[in-house]
């Protein structure tokens, strides 16, 4: 049987806490060796709002835009598999074999990987859009007690749409990182715009989603 050791790097401190795949996803950062990776996932929340709804609800759009999924959708759909692609593209496992690499290797791994990133990028502005609710109105916290309740996370962001905003753009500069990253095809800068990427969402998450159980210093210098 093979030996496996698993590095893991990134994580906040640890506190006793219910199993949440959230925090799992969050806390429990597992890389091998120096890979940043994890989740993001922005609310464990449930269901959502039929698209008969959303289309009669939301018909005359805003501006120019009609909103339609909500923020929890945008995240679950479309940041969170993006993110993940980044977080999963360079993985370091040691064992009693020796360094195993995986990492983009062909103009089509990088090309994939790209499409991710202008994913992330682009979803930061979804984001921003007004009229987006957070969740749709029958969504609950699958953790009451450390995960805020929709309503809770619609006042906070109603209050000061100043720091929604400012971590929004922090989501959006760690997408530009990983592109650059990409473009260049430098694994190691990959590795560090992961890092950015991941510090981003948990700081975004440690403010609206479970205050006070998460978040991460800026270490860089």
């Amino acid at each position: 049987m093979m030996n496996w050791v698993t590095f893991w790097v990134n994580q906040p401190n640890e506190r006793d806490l219910p199993v949440h795949h959230s925090v799992v996803r969050s806390v429990g950062r597992r890389v091998v060796a120096a890979a940043a990776v994890g989740g993001v996932c922005f609310f464990s929340l449930s269901c959502s709002s039929s698209s008969a709804d959303r289309a009669a609800g939301n018909a005359e759009g805003y501006g120019r835009f009609q909103v339609t999924a909500t923020v929890e959708e945008v995240m679950r759909s479309i940041i969170d598999p993006a993110a993940d692609a980044v977080w999963d593209s360079v993985v370091i496992v040691s064992n009693e074999n020796g360094i195993q690499t995986t990492q983009p290797e062909t103009d089509e791994d990088w090309l994939t990987l790209r499409r991710h990133a202008i994913t992330l990028v682009e979803a930061s502005n979804l984001l921003l859009m007004d009229g987006r609710a957070v969740a749709a109105p029958e969504s609950r916290s699958e953790l009451p007690g450390i995960d805020l309740e929709p309503d809770e996370i619609e006042a906070l962001l109603a209050a000061d749409r100043a720091t929604w905003s400012a971590l929004v753009s922090k989501l959006h500069e760690s997408g530009i990182q990983v592109l650059n990253a990409v473009d260049t095809q430098d694994v190691d800068a990959l590795l560090v715009a992961g890092d950015r990427l991941d510090l981003a969402c948990e700081n975004c998450h440690a403010t609206y989603w479970y205050p006070g159980y998460g978040g991460r210093a800026d270490e860089r210098p």
